[in-house]
Formats: C-alpha cells, sequence, structure tokens
C-alpha cells in the first residue's frame, strides 16, 4: 500500500508493505502510476495497447543502506523514463540484498512526463514496523 503526500514543490510517498521487497515493488507502483500516459498502468507481460509492446529492463542499485537503496532504486527507474522513455509497471523478478538490488521490470516505451527532478534524501527513511515494513521517500517536483 502507498500514498502521496501533497507539498508544494515536493511530493512525499509513503510506503506499507509486508517485505522489503514489497517496499521496492510498491515504490515501483507509484512511480508507475506518477509518470503513466494512459489512465491504466496495470500491464501484463507480453500485452500490447495502442501498438505499445511491453518491453523489459533489468534495473540495478547499490547503496550503503536500505533507505539509500531505495532511493537509488527510485532514481534509476526516474533516470530510465527520462532517457528511454521508460514507463515502469511491474516488477518481474527481484534480487534484494543488504547493499544492492537488481531486477526484470516490465513497462513500455513512451513519453512519461518529466515530473521527477531529483528523489532526495529529506525525511527518507526504511524500517520495520509492526508485521512489515514502512518506508517514507520525498521527490523534488
Amino acid at each position: 500500500m502507498f500514498r502521496w503526500v501533497d507539498n508544494t514543490a515536493e511530493l512525499e510517498l509513503e510506503i506499507e508493505a509486508s517485505t522489503k521487497e514489497g517496499v521496492f515493488a510498491d515504490a515501483l507502483a507509484a512511480l508507475a502510476e506518477l509518470l503513466a500516459t494512459e489512465p491504466e498502468v496495470q500491464l501484463r507481460a507480453g500485452h500490447e495497447r495502442e501498438g505499445r509492446p511491453s518491453v523489459t529492463r533489468r534495473v540495478s542499485a547499490e547503496a550503503e543502506d536500505r533507505p539509500a537503496l531505495l532511493a537509488a532504486w527510485m532514481e534509476e527507474l526516474v533516470f530510465l523514463a527520462e532517457t528511454q522513455g521508460f514507463e515502469p509497471l511491474a516488477v518481474q523478478a527481484l534480487e534484494l540484498g543488504p547493499r544492492s538490488a537488481k531486477a526484470t521490470v516490465t513497462g513500455r516505451l513512451g513519453r512519461p512526463p518529466p515530473l521527477v527532478k531529483a528523489v532526495t534524501y529529506h525525511r527518507l527513511s526504511f524500517a520495520p514496523a509492526g508485521d512489515g515494513y514502512r518506508a517514507t521517500v520525498v521527490l523534488d517536483v
């Protein structure tokens, strides 16, 4: 589960998930919603819509700790959107280590809006909460 918290020049993303991997998947889902050029962002692998077949990308990130790794993960997804027009839709496979994340991500090529200027470290968090995990990421928009 994720929700956006509006701010003047920032969007704060709060994520609650039952697993660490779920936090990363929800972060991708939130970006998919933000960057979507079509109203529905759910797309199964191989499904075509408006002549745009699904594509996959290998996404990897490294950082010194789990919060920074989440920020690096989101930075990489934003980079792919800006440089390749890649609209992420779903995580197909995710290998999550203490300082690395490697995934196969399904998406489609398009023209996602350049909304995200940066993934910040302001209020960045990733910690156990109850039976799962809670994370916060602030995007400069």
